[in-house]
């Protein structure tokens, strides 16, 4: 029982790094259009939406018991050596794609983990297949298409709704609607995130026989997760911001709203009906349709296919990391060390490596350089042809007066 106390100490330690992570590595989804536009400065973005994690894990407990009850079967045999190998393959990946810059889903490297470890550790039998599809597949392919669309049509409406008015003081109305639009994907991303964490705390604490199968989340568990996640935004993942903000596509403030506003009904909507969803993915959604609702913007496809191969591959690349760090853990105590002290060194050599070029908030909003616009931009612009905003009237010419005689030297 001593050792068992342990070893739920060590999964629940390395739950909150993962959670850790989590935080840093999806700020992008909340701030990066608000700093990409100037509506907020990046120290007091990512601030700002600390705080308002921390207040969303506590307004919901759905998506944790998706994670601590839905997903795996708590009574299939699972062991908390396996919950741990199931965290350390997503904590690599997240580690993997912040250092390429590339918004990837933590969630989905935390379920891919989850799964691979289970099938290793216990047998197709303690996964629960239909709510994986149900719960996690569908609505990792739906939820940034809705997001795109809604994102698209808000685009569209809101340049047509101030097609006469001044850009200026249209801008500065949208950059205050914008930080209203990202405290609310802050809060949202709480909502969600956070309570993944729990769910894998609460389900180490179940397998372990601390508490009963199907609790809810200790408070203390939320308490601890809230304020992980909120640590690692505050941290701010400026790689992923300046992709999100920069890399996608140029944002507007009009744009910027309307990402944001689309991603945060979406996530919200998502919690209260225990979706675990990408909210990643959501957000990447919302940028990439801002950027086709608005006229001559130019979506960066190469940047977006390199993130959508990023999606598609989490799930299984976690697992398969995770799947082998349980082979391992499952050896015993010496099994746990190796896996403890390898996942400590790819991260060190991870981090080593960020730091010959880094990104911090000086240069979060630098250029990543221009990319003409290629063929699927174009026959998506022809077919929606979106409205442009009216110019601005340039000043009348003044009517050329008499002359003025020149001398010429001699």
């Amino acid at each position: 029982m001593e050792h068992m106390t342990l070893l739920i100490g060590i999964v629940i330690a390395t739950a909150l790094v993962f959670d850790f992570t989590n935080g840093f590595h999806d700020t992008a989804n909340a701030m990066a259009t608000t700093i990409s536009t100037g509506a907020l400065k990046p120290k007091t973005a990512v601030a700002m939406s600390a705080v308002l994690n921390l207040v969303g894990a506590f307004l919901s407990v759905e998506v944790a018991k998706t994670i601590s009850g839905g997903i795996i079967e708590e009574s299939a045999g699972v062991k908390p050596a396996m919950i741990f190998a199931a965290l350390v393959g997503a904590i690599v990946w997240n580690m993997l794609t912040w250092l390429a810059g590339l918004p990837s889903s933590s969630s989905h490297a935390l379920f891919g983990g989850l799964i691979g470890a289970t099938l290793v550790a216990v047998g197709r039998h303690g996964v629960h297949g239909e709510a994986v599809v149900m719960k996690v597949l569908i609505p990792a392919l739906a939820a940034p298409v809705v997001a795109g669309l809604a994102a698209t049509l808000a685009t569209r409406l809101s340049y047509r709704l101030g097609r006469g008015a001044d850009p200026q003081t249209t801008a500065k109305g949208y950059r205050a609607g914008q930080i209203a639009s990202a405290s609310l994907v802050s809060l949202a991303h709480g909502t969600n995130d956070a309570q993944k964490t729990m769910g894998v705390i609460t389900l180490a604490l179940i397998t372990g026989g601390v508490i009963a199968p199907h609790s809810d989340p200790p408070l203390w568990v939320i308490v601890s997760a809230g304020a992980a996640i909120a640590l690692g935004t505050y941290i701010g993942g400026w790689r992923i911001i300046r992709t999100m903000g920069k890399g996608i596509t140029d944002i507007q403030p009009q744009q910027g709203f309307a990402a944001q506003t689309g991603a945060a009904a979406t996530i919200l909507a998502s919690s209260h009906l225990g979706f675990a969803l990408s909210t990643t993915q959501v957000c990447s959604g919302s940028v990439m349709g801002a950027g086709l609702g608005r006229s001559g913007a130019v979506v960066r496809w190469s940047t977006a296919g390199r993130m959508v191969a990023a999606w598609a591959l989490t799930l299984p690349a976690a697992g398969l990391v995770a799947a082998g760090a349980a082979l391992l853990a499952d050896q015993g105590g010496w099994g746990v060390a190796v896996v403890a002290v390898a996942g400590l060194a790819i991260c060190a050599v991870i981090r080593t490596a960020a730091r010959r070029k880094p990104v911090n908030h000086t240069n979060v909003n630098d250029d990543l350089g221009a990319e003409p616009q290629g063929a699927v931009t174009a026959a998506i612009a022809a077919v929606l042809q979106p409205p442009a905003a009216v110019p601005t009237p340039a000043a009348p010419i003044a009517p050329a007066g008499p002359a003025t005689p020149t001398t010429t030297a001699a």
